[in-house]
């Protein structure tokens, strides 16, 4: 039993931290029978593991090299590989002083706000958007200023005004996040119209553009729009991506693109972070593409995530009521749901007592709302519980109605 009074020892970030209300709520859901519709996991049935076993030969090959401290900036083969790679959505290929390797997507918000951000400042967020970034940016004392979505991502039209009254009430945004592609939790993709007039506005109001795109390579249907970066020609967009969602989340292999002196200033702040992401698992990663699984696998993963989407979305219009709102997104990994009139965490109860879980609305706004939304993932959940997921759900309104 500690007998130290720990709040006269902590720091003010310490002590206005808070926890994520995704982990909190995924808590509730380990009971036996369970259908989780809850955390954003990618299905571990369809992970590479033969192959990504297959990359261990750089150990044997490379051992020396990998299993020695490797440069902040990252492993120099990988960044390699993704320059080339991801050429084509960049617009070209990038430069090795505009990209930076990090310990997964999260820890790239975390140095990104701690180059840009001072406690009080202001970022400009989707409403909703995700958790994560959040929790992340409460962290570095950041304040939020919000922007309504529809169906075509953030509404770039409202701006302006929100901009304009943000500044009158004291608000310092020092950049604008946006999740680009399937949006979590909205599951919306933002234009492409959007997209240049959001650039635009940058330009004008001298923002920075932090576009978020973990999702973008899981497009089940159309073609994708260009990035904002590839229509950057400042330097003001900063790019990040993740093999979370194209590999598995295990590696905690994530990269930052944009403008080599922000990049610096990331990197040096990196180095008192962690001095480097794990060179083993950047070497593994590596040699994975390297052997040219990673091309193999995405047809595999976006055939395998198209038939539960569709699972998904056959089993809400079957037995859900006709007054919930959705729409079938056409990538990622989840549905956005908004019931009128229904307490989502009040439905929540009802729904665990069903056997079946999803994520409440309020979890995804900044600034307060989303009483009557959930967030429902599709990539976990077996084919088989699609249905019976939607089935439970049902019997949760009609529980809560009744």
């Amino acid at each position: 039993m500690s007998r130290v009074a720990w709040d006269s020892h902590l720091s003010d970030v310490a002590k206005n931290l808070r926890p994520s209300p995704i982990r909190e709520l995924l808590k509730l859901t380990k009971k036996p029978g369970m259908i989780s519709f809850a955390g954003g996991n990618p299905d571990p049935a369809i992970f590479p593991v033969a192959e990504f076993s297959e990359a261990t030969r750089i150990l044997s090959e490379r051992g020396r090299e990998v299993l020695q401290y490797g440069p902040t900036e990252g492993f120099e083969p990988l960044k390699q590989f993704l320059s080339r790679w991801m050429a084509p959505r960049m617009g070209r290929a990038t430069a090795p002083e505009e990209m930076l390797i990090t310990s997964g997507s999260q820890q790239g918000m975390d140095l990104l706000c701690s180059v840009l951000v001072n406690p009080g400042d202001s970022i400009l967020v989707e409403d909703p958007t995700y958790p994560g970034a959040l929790h992340t940016m409460r962290n570095r004392g950041a304040r939020f200023v919000t922007v309504p979505c529809d169906a075509e991502g953030m509404r770039v039209d409202l701006l302006p005004g929100i901009l304009d009254r943000a500044a009158a009430e004291g608000h310092r945004v020092k950049f604008v996040y946006a999740i680009v592609n399937f949006q979590n939790p909205s599951g919306a993709t933002l234009s492409a119209p959007r997209r240049k007039a959001l650039l635009e506005l940058a330009k004008e109001r001298d923002l920075i553009l932090f576009e978020d795109d973990p999702y973008g390579h899981l497009r089940y249907d159309g073609v994708s729009d260009p990035t904002i970066f590839s229509q950057d020609d400042e330097g003001r967009v900063v790019y990040a991506c993740s093999f979370s969602k194209i590999l598995a989340p295990g590696s905690r292999v994530a990269w930052m693109v944009g403008d080599p002196e922000l990049i610096r200033r990331m990197v040096m702040m990196k180095q008192g972070n962690d001095l480097c992401t794990s060179v083993v698992a950047q070497a593994l990663v590596y040699e994975y593409c390297n052997l040219g699984h990673l091309e193999g696998f995405l047809p595999k993963i976006l055939k395998h995530y198209s038939v539960k989407r569709d699972g998904m979305a056959e089993a809400f219009r079957k037995h859900l009521p006709a007054e919930a709102e959705y729409h079938i997104p056409a990538g990622g990994f989840f549905f956005w749901m908004r019931l009128p009139g229904v307490d989502t965490k009040e439905l929540f109860l009802k729904a665990v007592d069903r056997g079946v879980a999803f994520v409440t609305g309020p979890s995804f706004f900044a600034n307060g709302g989303g009483e009557d939304c959930l967030r429902l993932c599709f990539s976990f959940a077996q084919p088989e519980e699609l249905e019976e997921g939607a089935v439970r759900l049902a019997e949760a309104i009609r529980d809560l109605k009744s």
